[in-house]
């Protein structure tokens, strides 16, 4: 018999070394470092026919290869499609994550029971009974006549199962409980979610079945398993949201068949999740009266703009060290958008406590939030409201110029259909022709962006 090889895995980067470390030398990261013992080979008999069969493949050109047998189809939810790219790709497989309670069963319910009805498909749940899932689709009033169930932890009988039954689409639920014979460890290790997740994406390519994979989240909000779960899989998406909020955003961190960091947007009801068709209505939900440190900017998630709102309060601190708190934006930009307000603007807010907030719990990570995040700041140093039909988006570099964002001139046909009157753009932003009921400036310094504010 074979020795089975051991390795030790990270699972924050997936950095392997061939013995136990404390600390991991590539994202320095502590006690992260796991044993990870590599599977056997699988055999002809002890899987799915034609795993083993590789002397089968032969080259081609890339000309050669034939697209009209794997076109996309629809989950039922424009959302859902949007951030897959256009749709569910024949033999891809998707990673759905998020915390517990989020709605990951209740997305892929809905998703099966709709595509049920025109395709073969299997549900594979191994954390709740078949009784337990029959309830909630009972409750949530979804058709269960032509969705096909099966209770299973093991990952050879699952491929079995699916090779006879030929289904076009799968959701495994979850990953985490998913294993496998041939590997000696727990379920829920990072032996058995690397392999478990290998087996079933490979399955997945043969058979060309959509493969849709429950993952779950560890405390930081990251997925739990070895960083190299992303790795063998074509699609992850994060579905994001509080418990005490009735909105969950859907977000693509990875896709190989369309756009990354696209956002889709849905409410959750008492008949399970529904989309929301115009995701700006809900974080422009302002007060009637103009209050100061308040600002709309335009953000682009993907491949649409997104309007949110922008609030910060500068009160004067009681302690030595004025706190700066970002929720929603980054922390380390905050602070250059201080230095640059401090030495291009004149103003200087060294004894002054800073907060900002991005409405509605959206994260906002790049740099057109610039702009609007001074204007923001301004307007609560100097305790004077803006305009309520003004929006404001742009990069502010060290020097103090306004540069240009990219697709600005559907952020401000988007600004435009929601009725804003007044725009302050990167200069280079100006549209070509005048937008009907627009004034739009643009700043191509922040000296001149603050005077004509």
């Amino acid at each position: 018999m074979s020795k089975i090889k051991t390795n030790y895995v990270c699972t924050d980067c997936g950095a392997e070394y061939s013995r136990w470390l404390g600390q991991c030398n590539e994202c320095k990261a502590w006690n992260t470092i796991s044993e990870f013992r590599q599977a056997k080979t699988p055999t002809r008999g002890g899987s799915f026919s034609g795993f083993a069969g590789m002397s089968n493949a032969k080259v081609q050109t890339l000309d050669a290869i034939d697209l009209t047998d794997l076109p996309r189809f629809s989950s039922g939810f424009n959302e859902f499609d949007r951030v897959l790219g256009g749709g569910i790709v024949p033999g891809s497989a998707i990673l759905i994550g998020g915390e517990p309670g989020a709605g990951k069963s209740t997305l892929l319910l809905q998703t099966m029971c709709t595509l049920a009805a025109n395709m073969p498909a299997l549900y594979i749940t191994g954390e709740e009974s078949l009784q337990q899932v029959a309830m909630r689709a009972q409750r949530l009033g979804l058709a269960t006549d032509k969705l096909k169930m099966l209770s299973e932890t093991s990952v050879e009988n699952i491929c079995l199962i699916a090779e006879k039954e030929k289904p076009k689409i799968m959701v495994i639920d979850s990953i985490q409980v998913m294993h496998m014979a041939d590997v000696q460890s727990a379920p829920g290790s990072v032996s058995q979610v690397r392999e478990s997740a290998a087996y079933l994406t490979r399955f997945a390519k043969q058979h060309h079945v959509a493969m849709l994979l429950v993952g779950h989240v560890t405390k930081d909000g990251s997925l739990a398993g070895p960083k190299v779960l992303e790795h063998c899989i074509d699609c992850s998406i994060m579905l994001e949201g509080t418990s005490d909020s009735r909105f969950r955003t859907l977000r693509g961190n990875k896709n190989r068949f369309g756009a990354v960091n696209e956002l889709g947007v849905f409410a959750m009801t008492g008949s399970g999740l529904k989309e929301v068709k115009n995701p700006s209505a809900i974080f422009l939900n302002r007060n009637e009266e103009a209050t100061p440190g308040s600002i709309v900017m335009v953000l682009w998630e993907g491949t649409r703009p997104l309007l949110v709102e922008i609030q910060a309060l500068v009160d004067h601190s009681a302690l030595g060290n004025p706190r700066r708190v970002a929720v929603g934006a980054e922390q380390n930009r905050l602070s250059m958008l201080l230095a640059i307000l401090n030495r291009h603007g004149g103003l200087q807010m060294n004894d002054q406590d800073v907060f900002v907030n991005v409405v509605g719990g959206v994260k906002v990570s790049e740099t057109s939030i610039d702009l609007a995040l001074i204007f923001a700041l301004v307007s609560s140093f100097r305790d004077k409201s803006l305009p309520q039909d003004l929006v404001v988006f742009g990069e502010v570099g060290l020097s103090g110029e306004i540069r240009p964002v990219p697709s600005g001139q559907e952020r401000i046909n988007e600004a435009a259909k929601h009725g804003f009157k007044r725009a302050i753009v990167p200069f280079n932003n100006m549209p070509k022709e005048k937008i009907s009921g627009m004034e739009v400036i643009g700043v191509k310094k922040l000296s001149e962006a603050l005077e004509i504010l």
